[in-house]
């Protein structure tokens, strides 16, 4: 094989090169623009994941259910709608197939990625809210293979959380290859969520809303919404190229209208069962998930006991094995619901929700959203045929509405997202004449679920105001008005690729820093390396396989506000880089601390000469005014203006520097009364008084 030269470079350099190449175009296109590029590619992802782990779940299936065990599970109508076995041909071995797959998943999960370690959804939702550079590739990987086989091989999970973090991780790496914004980059993997999500279930609606919806408990990320509709059809369109466009479970209530006030009653008994069911599943997943930490054993064995004991009680109760969505089916009909058990009906939300806890909860990886799904429907299918035995007044003929609303209602309110839940269920089951009557079952059951304070996802935050980037803004506004470039410091030792542990250690040592920034041959960015990485590393490995290329980053271009927004927590610097990548400086805590009082030291002065009789004012900005398009931050406005807030429509901002300047901005400013004169002027025509 040829030597490389000193100067060629290698596919990662040229994926770097390239990255810096549009990722300068992506900070500096509009809105419209970025978003239609980032998220047709986020949406490609997305659906191509979503077929990718599919075939490997039925690959995983086939050989450790259909061929080791025997057994073959029922199907939805989008899967070819198969009844299934009608019993263990060989009981004896589920237990250990079980088991088995999660033992082989536990050792993946631990010894290759333990962030892939459960249901994937709250990873991806930490990245939003943490740092949204932080899924790793090697993690997205690793859950993909882990869930397909502890789900394969009938652990209880959903299919969702998997292609969540592939489509989540690709958002994850356009942030960091892009270096995009800390804003852009939530939303690039808030997207990644939705589209993962809405391409595996058919339901491309429902995954553009989950994109703003399922981040936060009780609010909305607006800025996702755009980017995700566009990203949802986009990776449903991947999917149903090659998967099909029907909906998962057919259109199973098509005739179904609206007509009997009665059933509001029926609808609101299925919301309040639903929200009580979904909170007793949110406090046995975690209850399990708890004490499963606690065991004495070595993690990855974990989800091997949690496996044996799923084994056992499917031999009681087959519905819990898998994903369960071939037994909503059969809850759907109601020939097939009526076959089975009353008592069967009535335990199955239950056992699920105890399968999933054992199968998940202990360490196995896959999702939780689905058996949310498969919960709730059997939670309406008892209360139907509880109904339907005494001859209530209003209850349909056909379980099928029950099922559905209660579907949407279970999850919809332990997960914190009631909208979205709504059209996905919508979608996924063809009947979107239902959603008038559910609105009663979900509202109930989301009241209920946020009365308790209790959410499936424990990574969603309450509101953007709880978010750290909102309450750093809030409390510190002039960071807005400070740039990096006046903050930041040169860096002490910036690292070479190819440099072994053992050199890195003594240079970190020797310039006395907590971690480097690491560079290729072309001198671009790659990550960073930190004293423990090289410290535990061989002596002789070099930094290619160490450095974190998660690491976050600002550029050289921002303000302060941006800089702390993109710090993660529990870090105490980051680095400074230009359009191209390159390293223009360290930003640590210190330094924004010293700007930051400089920059307080530097308003005290500015404050000063405004007389005691300044006053408060709201102003216009004009059509005709200069300042439209400039920053705050470029002081376009006369000496001795204080800029309070910003009400830009339907939204108030603080005066902070990176805010620029639109036609039609209310702005509450602090000035002395001849200021003001000036100011309102400048504001509405440019011209100063008597011009």
């Amino acid at each position: 094989m040829a030597a490389r030269t000193p100067g060629a470079r290698g596919p990662r350099a040229r994926l770097r090169a390239g990255g810096a190449v549009v990722g300068h175009w992506a900070r500096r296109a509009s809105y419209l623009q970025k978003w239609v590029v980032l998220a047709t590619l986020i949406g490609i992802i997305a659906g191509l994941g979503a077929v990718l782990f599919y075939s490997a779940l039925r690959a995983a299936t086939h050989l450790s259910l259909d061929l080791a065990a025997g057994y073959h599970i029922p199907r939805p109508v989008s899967e070819g709608a198969e009844a299934g076995s009608p019993s263990f041909p060989h009981g004896w071995l589920i237990p250990l197939v079980v088991c088995a797959g999660g033992l082989l998943s536990g050792v993946l999960v631990s010894r290759l990625a333990p962030e892939a370690e459960g249901h994937g959804t709250d990873a991806a939702i930490e990245a939003v809210h943490r740092n949204p550079r932080m899924v790793r590739t090697r993690a997205v990987a690793v859950k993909l293979v882990a869930s397909a086989i502890t789900i394969g091989s009938g652990g209880s999970g959903g299919r969702e959380g998997p292609t969540a973090q592939i489509s989540a991780g690709f958002g994850s790496l356009l942030a960091r290859t892009l270096d995009l914004s800390p804003e852009d980059g939530r939303v690039a993997v808030s997207v990644g969520i939705g589209s993962g999500i809405g391409a595996i279930f058919g339901a491309p609606l429902g995954g553009a809303v989950l994109a703003g919806d399922i981040v936060y408990r009780d609010d909305f990320e607006v800025e996702a919404l755009v980017p995700g509709l566009i990203s949802s059809v986009i990776g449903y369109t991947v999917w149903g190229l090659i998967e099909g466009f029907s909906p998962m479970f057919g259109y199973v209530a098509p005739g179904y209208r609206f007509t009997e006030p009665i059933q509001l009653a029926w609808f609101a008994l299925i919301g309040i069962c639903a929200g009580l069911v979904g909170l007793a599943y949110a406090k046995t997943f975690y209850g399990v998930a708890a004490l499963s930490r606690r065991l004495p054993m070595i993690r990855a064995l974990r989800p091997a006991v949690g496996g044996l004991f799923v084994g056992l009680l499917a031999l009681a109760i087959p519905q819990v094995l898998g994903t369960g969505y071939g037994w909503v089916q059969h809850a759907l009909g109601r020939g097939t619901l009526l076959a089975l058990p009353l008592w069967l009906v009535l335990a199955l939300p239950f056992a699920k929700i105890v399968a999933t806890a054992l199968s998940i909860g202990t360490g196995g990886s896959g999702g939780i959203f689905g058996p949310g799904m498969v919960i709730g429907a059997f939670t309406g299918a008892a209360v139907w045929r509880l109904l339907e035995s005494t001859g209530a007044a209003g209850v349909p003929h056909s379980p099928a509405p029950f099922v559905i609303v209660a579907m949407m209602a279970c999850f919809g309110g332990i997960a914190r997202a009631p909208l979205s839940m709504m059209l996905m269920v919508a979608e996924m089951t063809g009947s979107l004449t239902i959603l008038a009557p559910a609105m009663v079952a979900v509202g109930l059951s989301y009241l209920i679920v946020r009365r308790s304070g209790e959410t499936i996802y424990r990574s969603q935050l309450r509101n953007r105001e709880e978010a750290q980037a909102a309450r750093l803004r809030s409390g510190l506004p002039l960071l807005g008005r400070v740039p990096v470039a006046g903050a930041m410091a040169a860096p002490r030792a910036v690292l070479d690729l190819t440099m072994t542990a053992g050199a890195a250690r003594d240079r970190i040592r020797g310039a006395g820093v907590p971690g480097a920034p690491v560079v290729d041959a072309q001198g671009l960015f790659c990550g960073t390396v930190g004293p423990t990485a090289v410290g535990d590393a061989d002596p002789d490995t070099t930094l290619a396989t160490l450095v974190d290329a998660t690491a976050a980053t600002v550029p050289v271009t921002a303000d302060l506000d941006d800089a702390v927004d993109a710090l993660p927590e529990g870090h105490g610097w980051l680095t400074v880089l230009d359009d191209g990548r390159r390293v223009r400086g360290i930003l640590a805590i210190s330094d924004v601390v010293r700007a930051y009082h400089e920059a307080l030291r530097s308003e005290r002065l500015r404050i000063a000469p405004i007389s005691t009789n300044a006053g408060l004012a709201e102003l216009t900005v004009g059509p005709q005014s200069p300042v439209v398009g400039r920053h705050l931050g470029d002081r376009p406005l006369p000496p001795g203006t204080i800029v309070i807030s910003v009400r830009r429509r339907d939204t108030v901002q603080l005066g902070l520097g990176a805010l620029a300047l639109e036609v039609g901005d209310v702005l509450t400013v602090l000035a002395s009364p001849d200021v003001l004169a000036a100011l309102r002027a400048l504001l509405t025509s440019g011209s100063p008084p008597g011009g």
